[in-house]
C-alpha cells in the first residue's frame, strides 16, 4: 500500500511539474482563447492524446471489459466504429467549424439560429456534465481503485467513506489541472499519462496470455481462443446487448454526436492550429480507436476464460484481472496510470463545462461587456463549484443500485438526440428556423422520453438505439414541417473567419479511405466469415 502510494504521488506530481513548465508562459494565457483553447497552438500529436485520454477512463476499462466478460467481443462495435465518426469530424465537421473559429460548439447555434437557442444547449450540456459525466468519472475511478487496492480494509474504514476520500481526491487533482492550468495542461498531462495508458493498457492482456500459456504468449492466446469461440464474434444476435442490426439504425447517434459534437471532446480540435494538424490529429485518433479494444474488450473475454465465468458481478471483471496477472512491484505504476485515465476525462470535461459556462452564459447574459482576464477568471471559479458540486453527487451513485451506469448512459441520450437532430440539420438543412430548432428540441426530448418509458409501460422492449433512430427520424421531420409554418428569412452561409489557415490536409482522402477498410477489415476478421468458425 506504501509502495503504490509513493509511486502514484512521484508519477502524479511529475505530470504536473511537466505539463506547469510547458504551459507557464502560453501566449494569452489570460485570454480566453488561451486558457480554453491552448492560445489554438495543439498539433496533430497533443490534439491525438487529448482526445485519446480525455475518452479513455475508468468506465471504459472497468464497464466495457465488463461488458465483454458478460456479452463478448461484440462489444467492440462501440469503439471501433467511432472510427468512421471521427473521419466524418475530419473531412465535414471540422473544417466548417474551424472555418466559423467556433470556441464552443453552442456558439454554432447561435450563429445558426439564435442566442435562446445556444443558451438552452449550453444549459443542456452542463447539467449533463455535473450530474452524470463528472460524477460517473469520479465513481467509477473510486470502485476501481477500491477493487484492486481494497482501500477500506487498508485503512479500517467503510466502503462509502472509502469512496468519499477516494472521490474528492480525484477530484481535486483533477481540478488543478483543469482549473489552474486550462486547455493546454490538460493536453500536456494527457500525452504524458496517454503513453502510460497505452502500454499499461496493453500490459494487461499480453500478461494474462502469457500467464495461460505458461510462458507463451501465442500459446495463451490459442488456449483462450479455443475454450471460449463464441465469446470472439464481433456480430452480435438480436438479444445481445449490442445486437449486429443496431450498427446501421441507432448506433451512429451516439457516436457522431460524442466525437463531432460533445463539447468536451470537440474542443481538443477546435484548439488546432490550422487545419491539417486537426484532421492529422483526429485521423490518428481514429487509427488509434480502431485497436483501443485490446484494451477494452479483450482483457473482459480473457477474464471470462480465466475466471471461468464465476464472477458475480462483471463490472469485477478487469481489476480482478489486473490483481491477478500483474506483478505486485507494478501495482503502483498501474495505479498511477489509471488515476492519470481518471484525471484526463474529468478534467478534459471540467474544462469543456467552464467554457460554456463562462462563455455562453456569464458573457452571454450576465456581463456582456466582460473583459478576457473576466472571462478567465470566472471559467475558473465556476470550474471550481462544478468539481465540488460533482464530487459531493459521486458518492451517492452507489446508492442507486448496479444498474445506474447504463441508466444514465440511455438517459444521457435524452438531450443528445435533440441537439444532434437540430446541429445536423443546421448543417445539411439551411431552411431550418430558430422556432424550428426550439420545437425540435422540445418534441425531441419528450419523444426519447415516451419511447424509453411509455413503450416499455406498454410492453414493448424494443433495444434503445433502435428507439433512438426512429426518435431522430422524427425530430428532423418535426424540424422540417415547423420550418414551413416558421420560415426562416434566408438561407445560412458559413463564413470564414480567418481564425486559423483552413486548408485541408494533403493526404486527407487515402488516410479516410484507409481507416474506412481497416474498420470494416477488422470486423470481418471478428466475424463467422474471419477467424470464428461456423458452428
Amino acid at each position: 500500500m506504501l509502495t503504490t502510494l509513493i509511486t502514484f504521488f512521484i508519477f502524479t506530481a511529475g505530470v504536473a511539474f511537466i505539463s506547469w513548465r510547458f504551459t507557464r508562459k502560453t501566449k494569452m494565457a489570460h485570454s480566453s482563447i488561451g486558457y480554453f483553447l491552448g492560445g489554438r497552438d495543439l498539433n496533430a500529436i497533443l490534439i491525438t492524446a487529448s482526445l485519446l485520454l480525455t475518452n479513455l477512463s475508468t468506465e471504459h476499462l472497468v464497464g466495457l471489459n465488463g461488458s465483454a466478460y458478460a456479452f463478448g467481443m461484440e462489444v467492440m462495435a462501440w469503439e471501433t466504429l467511432a472510427a468512421l465518426a471521427l473521419v466524418l469530424m475530419a473531412v465535414y465537421f471540422l473544417p466548417r467549424y474551424l472555418k466559423m473559429g467556433l470556441v464552443t460548439i453552442t456558439e454554432f447555434l447561435e450563429l445558426r439560429y439564435d442566442k435562446q437557442t445556444r443558451v438552452i444547449c449550453s444549459g443542456l450540456f452542463l447539467l449533463l456534465y455535473i450530474t452524470t459525466l463528472l460524477p460517473i468519472v469520479l465513481y467509477t475511478g473510486a470502485i476501481t481503485m477500491e477493487s484492486i487496492f481494497n482501500v477500506s480494509e487498508n485503512l479500517h474504514i467503510d466502503k462509502f467513506t472509502a469512496m468519499v476520500i477516494m472521490v474528492v481526491g480525484i477530484g481535486i487533482l483533477g481540478s488543478l489541472y483543469a482549473i489552474l492550468g486550462g486547455l493546454k495542461a490538460v493536453a500536456i498531462s494527457d500525452l504524458i499519462n496517454g503513453i502510460g495508458l497505452i502500454i499499461g493498457g496493453s500490459l494487461i492482456p499480453i500478461l494474462a496470455f502469457y500467464k495461460i500459456g505458461d510462458g507463451s504468449f501465442s500459446n495463451g492466446v490459442h488456449t483462450v481462443f479455443e475454450a471460449v469461440p463464441d465469446r470472439f464474434n464481433a456480430i452480435g444476435e438480436s438479444t445481445s446487448d449490442v445486437p449486429f442490426s443496431v450498427l446501421f439504425t441507432g448506433m451512429f447517434i451516439p457516436q457522431v454526436f460524442y466525437w463531432t459534437m460533445n463539447q468536451s471532446i470537440i474542443q481538443r480540435a477546435f484548439a488546432a492550429k490550422n487545419l491539417a494538424e486537426g484532421q492529422k490529429g483526429v485521423l490518428l485518433t481514429a487509427f488509434f480507436k480502431i485497436f483501443i479494444p485490446f484494451v477494452v474488450v479483450v482483457p473482459g473475454i480473457i477474464a471470462y476464460y480465466y475466471f471461468k465465468n464465476s464472477l458475480n458481478d462483471p463490472d469485477y471483471a478487469y481489476p480482478e484481472l489486473v490483481k491477478a496477472v500483474l506483478p505486485v512491484g507494478l501495482i503502483g505504476i498501474f495505479a498511477a496510470i489509471v488515476v492519470g485515465a481518471i484525471l484526463s476525462t474529468f478534467n478534459g470535461a471540467l474544462n469543456s463545462a467552464s467554457t460554456l459556462f463562462s462563455i455562453d452564459i456569464y458573457k452571454g447574459y450576465f456581463n456582456q461587456k466582460a473583459t478576457e482576464t473576466e472571462i478567465v477568471k470566472f471559467g475558473k471559479k465556476c470550474g471550481t463549484v462544478m468539481a465540488i458540486a460533482s464530487m459531493v453527487i459521486a458518492p451517492f451513485i452507489s446508492m442507486a443500485g448496479k444498474g445506474l451506469y447504463i441508466i444514465l448512459q440511455e438517459f444521457s441520450s435524452i438531450f443528445n438526440m435533440p441537439i444532434f437532430a437540430i446541429i445536423i440539420a443546421g448543417l445539411l438543412l439551411p431552411k431550418v428556423s430558430a422556432k424550428a430548432a426550439k420545437i425540435g428540441l422540445i418534441t425531441g426530448t419528450l419523444l426519447y422520453l415516451f419511447s424509453k418509458f411509455g413503450m416499455e409501460a406498454m410492453g414493448f422492449r424494443i433495444h434503445f438505439l433502435h428507439r433512438l433512430a426512429v426518435a431522430f427520424i422524427v425530430t428532423i421531420l418535426t424540424l422540417v414541417i415547423a420550418s414551413r409554418y416558421y420560415p426562416r428569412e434566408n438561407n445560412f452561409v458559413i463564413k470564414d473567419t480567418g481564425a486559423v489557415n483552413v486548408e485541408n490536409w494533403k493526404y486527407l482522402k487515402p488516410a479516410c479511405i484507409f481507416i474506412a477498410i481497416l474498420t470494416i477489415l477488422v470486423f470481418l476478421f471478428f466475424s463467422p466469415i474471419g477467424i470464428i468458425p461456423s458452428q
